[in-house]
């Protein structure tokens, strides 16, 4: 499916005389969510993503590009993806399916000039796509939607050679590691940076503040509970979308490895200096942290930025996603969305309830000082005070 080609609007930066177009540093990377880590304020991403999901849009969104040029297709019309469209509502102009010469051509942190559907460095051009107006994303989603049916049989197709060969997953689990993070008896977040990680966040303090979770990140969901104020308890992953800092946060470390045992993120967390785990598994690196947790006594487990509904599975795009689904029906019984938690979960002592007490208390107060003999005394200081202010104040 080919998007039609039309123009975007030029903006101008600077004085008249200056070369139309958007000008910026490029980022430049294959993979949207090294990018993402790079990328400052008015910055232009060039990155290469077939079917651009909305969990990376969003990212893209929250570094505040200028300009997102893709290698690839934004919308190759397998299904109706999410992120095109979301950049397009944040007023971030795309330029898509410019072919992969461009990532060589331009070194990251260049200064670049993007005018209409051209891409310059300095005056060569180095790239010439398809700008994605509002219209042509709309009629390309339409057309991706009769494509659902496709994907969803090749998702139950995925799911059921995974099933038949990793079904000692589903009926016994998996080997798990000696931690030290007790999560017996214990309820147990789980934070994947995915769809609504920071609402979903937001909305939970309250149940934070009052169960005290064991917080269980996912690669880059260690960044999400640092950046949302909490301090990770247990990091899982392959340790490729996870900062250093979060990485060196004190966290107990447990490298995803492959179930013949090779972690390639071993190597870079003993670079650090720091000690980790490996736990070789089939599946995901999500699909791991919610095994381990229920192995290991875990009496709930929420879950935030995990995929959980249909959409979800297809717009990530990726046959992997099976053994999610598996790992789903395993730990089911302890397993809650953290969107059911907020809407599910109130507090035990309201707002109210503790405004009333402030108050009755303030009133307590008030009387016992007015009724006992260090009233008056009380008063005398307070009146001494009040006059020595209105004198300083009007002299």
């Amino acid at each position: 499916m080919k998007v039609p080609s039309v123009r975007i609007p030029l903006v101008n930066r600077g004085k008249a005389e200056e070369p139309p177009g958007i000008a910026g540093f490029a980022r430049v990377d294959r993979r949207t969510k090294n990018i993402t880590k790079r990328l400052n304020p008015g910055e232009i991403a060039i990155i290469d993503h077939a079917d651009l999901d909305r969990v990376s849009a969003e990212e893209l969104i929250n570094r505040k590009v200028v300009a997102v040029v893709n290698c690839a297709r934004s919308i190759t019309g397998r299904y109706p993806n999410l992120g095109p469209q979301l950049l397009l509502d944040a007023g971030i102009p795309v330029v898509d399916d410019c072919g992969t010469d461009v990532l060589a051509k331009v070194t990251d942190g260049a200064a670049v000039r993007l005018d209409n559907e051209t891409l310059y460095l300095g005056e060569q051009v180095v790239a010439k796509g398809t700008p994605l107006t509002r219209d042509a994303v709309g009629a390309a989603m339409a057309e991706a939607k009769s494509m659902v049916s496709v994907q969803i049989e090749a998702f139950a197709a995925n799911t059921l050679e995974f099933l038949r060969r990793e079904h000692d997953m589903l009926t016994e689990g998996i080997p798990v590691p000696e931690m030290e993070t007790d999560m017996s008896a214990r309820h147990v977040l789980v934070v994947v940076r995915g769809y609504h990680y920071r609402e979903d966040l937001a909305a939970l303090r309250p149940y934070i503040r009052e169960f005290k979770p064991v917080m269980v990140a996912v690669d880059g969901g260690a960044d999400a509970l640092l950046e949302a104020g909490y301090q990770p308890d247990a990091i899982f992953g392959d340790m490729d979308s996870v900062s250093d800092e979060a990485l060196r946060c004190g966290a107990e470390l447990i490298v995803h490895a492959y179930p013949d045992g090779r972690a390639p993120g071993m190597a870079r967390v003993r670079e650090l200096g720091l000690e980790a785990i490996a736990c070789p598994a089939a599946g995901t690196s999500e699909d791991i942290a919610l095994l381990v947790a229920d192995a290991r006594g875990a009496s709930l487990i929420v879950v935030v930025g995990t995929h959980w509904t249909l959409e979800e599975f297809l717009d990530k795009g990726r046959p992997g996603m099976a053994s999610t689904f598996i790992t789903h029906l395993r730990v089911g019984g302890k397993l809650v969305n953290a969107r059911g938690v907020h809407q599910l979960y109130q507090s035990r002592i309201s707002g109210w309830s503790l405004l009333a007490m402030v108050l009755a208390a303030a009133a307590t107060i008030a009387v016992a000082v007015a009724f006992s003999p260090a009233g008056a005394v009380l008063l005398k200081y307070f009146e001494a005070t009040w006059h020595s202010f209105t004198y300083w104040l009007t002299g």
